[in-house]
């Protein structure tokens, strides 16, 4: 079963995909939106959930380290409510707290340049976000 990953900004939405066996995440791409509009990005992740044929979304929650929920993880979860109605897709949340630091941290070990890496560190977190939960399941 293919799983969609996702890691919401104020104004991208990095994309992942897993293998078709749900071992391996992929980057697919990063849809960009107006500041705070992350409606835009519904129709989007839509088409990429047929045409990649996943089952099931996974969206990154911005704790806070400490873990609590703030401001972004609010925005997240209510993201969440507007995929399930739009897409009819179950969307599990994961805690997201280090993944974008990781994501950078094995871009600049791959010597990725820092314009290379804001073009694609939204995809690789969601690699990161979708990897944590398929390693889970």
């Amino acid at each position: 079963m293919r799983v969609l990953g996702l890691d919401l900004g104020s104004v991208t939405c990095g994309v992942a995909v897993s293998d078709p066996l749900g071992m391996i995440a992929r980057s697919v791409e990063t849809i960009r939106f107006a500041d705070e509009q992350n409606d835009d990005a519904i129709p989007r992740i839509k088409t990429l959930c047929k045409e990649l044929g996943a089952e099931k979304i996974v969206l990154g929650l911005p704790k806070h380290m400490n873990g609590d929920i703030g401001i972004r993880a609010n925005i997240a979860l209510e993201f969440k409510e507007k995929l399930e109605r739009s897409i009819g897709l179950e969307v599990i949340m994961i805690d997201e707290r280090m993944t974008t630091m990781a994501a950078n941290r094995l871009l600049l070990a791959q010597d990725v340049s820092r314009k290379k890496r804001k073009k694609v560190i939204d995809q690789m977190a969601a690699v990161q976000i979708l990897q944590s939960y398929l390693d889970r399941h």
